[in-house]
C-alpha cells in the first residue's frame, strides 16, 4: 500500500468517527424536541402535489380535523402534501411539525411549521416520524411515501413497534398496489400472511380516516393524552418544544412581506 493510499484510509477513518457525533446530535435534538409534542400523526405524500389538487385539499382538511382532536401533525416539512398537512395544522392553531431534510433538489421548507427540525441523515429523520406518531397517514406519493408505508408495516408486522393505525387515503391511487400485495405477495408467493392485509386501511373519506385513527389508538395512549390536555399542558407545548435551531415563527405566504427570517 502506498503512502497516499494509507493517508486516504486514515482520512476516511477519521471522517467516519466525526460523523458519529453529527448523527448523535441529530438524535439528541430530535428526542429532546419530539418527546414533548404529545400524541401525533405523521402524514406522508408527494412533494410534487399542486395546491389545486384534490389530495392537497383533502390533506389540509385532514390535518385541521386532527388538530381539533388534539393531535400534533408531523410531516417532512417540504412542499406538496407536506405543505398541505402543515398548513391545515397551522391554520387550525395546532402543533405543526416539519422534519426537514437537506436534499440537492425538490425539498424546500414550507412556511407553515411552528416546530422545525433540520436533518442531514434520512435514517435519523425516519425514526422521528415513527417513534413519535400514534398513527400514520399515507396520501398519494412517490418512492419516499412507499418507503415510509412499507417500513411502518414492517415494524408492526415484526413487532418492533406496537400496532398503530396506518391509513392510506385515495383508493384510485392505492387500489393497484393493494391488489398486487393480495394477488402476488399473498396468494401467489405466500410471502405474507392473510392477517398482514389488515395492517393498513384504505379510504377516500377524511372523516373515516380520522375515526379509524381515534378508534384504533392504544388505550394507554388515550389515557396519557387526556391527562396532558386536562392539565392544560397541550396549549403550551408549541412554546416548550422549540429547539435552539428553530426560534422562528412561520407565517402564511400572504404575510411573507413582513417576514425576514427563513428556514435554514
Amino acid at each position: 500500500m502506498s503512502k497516499t493510499d494509507d493517508l486516504q484510509l486514515q482520512s476516511f477513518y477519521f471522517e467516519d468517527l466525526w460523523r458519529v457525533f453529527r448523527i448523535m446530535a441529530e438524535f439528541v435534538e430530535g428526542f429532546e424536541t419530539m418527546g414533548k409534542i404529545g400524541k401525533a400523526v405523521s402524514i406522508f405524500g408527494s412533494a410534487r402535489t399542486d395546491p389545486k389538487d384534490k389530495y392537497y385539499k383533502k390533506t389540509e382538511e385532514l390535518a385541521q380535523k386532527l388538530v381539533k382532536r388534539k393531535f400534533a401533525v408531523i410531516t417532512g416539512g417540504g412542499p406538496g402534501i407536506m405543505e398541505a398537512a402543515n398548513k391545515g395544522a397551522h391554520d387550525g392553531n395546532g402543533i405543526s411539525v416539519g422534519l426537514n431534510i437537506h436534499l440537492p433538489h425538490e425539498q424546500v421548507a414550507n412556511p407553515y411549521q411552528n416546530v422545525s427540525l433540520d436533518f442531514h441523515y434520512f435514517f435519523a429523520r425516519k425514526m422521528m416520524f415513527v417513534k413519535y406518531a400514534q398513527a400514520i397517514v399515507c396520501m398519494p406519493g412517490g418512492f419516499g411515501t412507499l418507503d415510509e408505508f412499507f417500513e411502518a408495516m414492517t415494524l408492526v408486522q415484526t413487532h418492533k413497534a406496537p400496532k398503530f393505525p396506518i391509513v392510506c387515503i385515495g383508493k384510485d391511487y392505492w387500489s393497484g398496489l393493494v391488489d398486487w400485495i393480495s394477488d402476488i405477495m399473498l396468494k401467489k408467493y405466500h410471502s405474507i400472511d392473510e392477517k398482514d392485509m389488515a395492517l393498513f386501511h384504505v379510504t377516500d373519506d377524511v372523516d373515516e380516516a380520522v375515526g379509524f385513527i381515534v378508534k384504533n389508538l392504544r388505550a394507554e395512549v388515550r389515557r396519557t393524552t387526556r391527562l396532558r390536555h386536562s392539565n392544560g399542558e397541550f396549549n403550551n407545548v408549541v412554546e416548550l418544544v422549540k429547539p435552539a435551531s428553530a426560534h422562528r415563527k412561520h407565517v402564511p405566504p400572504e404575510k411573507k412581506g413582513s417576514r425576514k427570517k427563513t428556514i435554514s
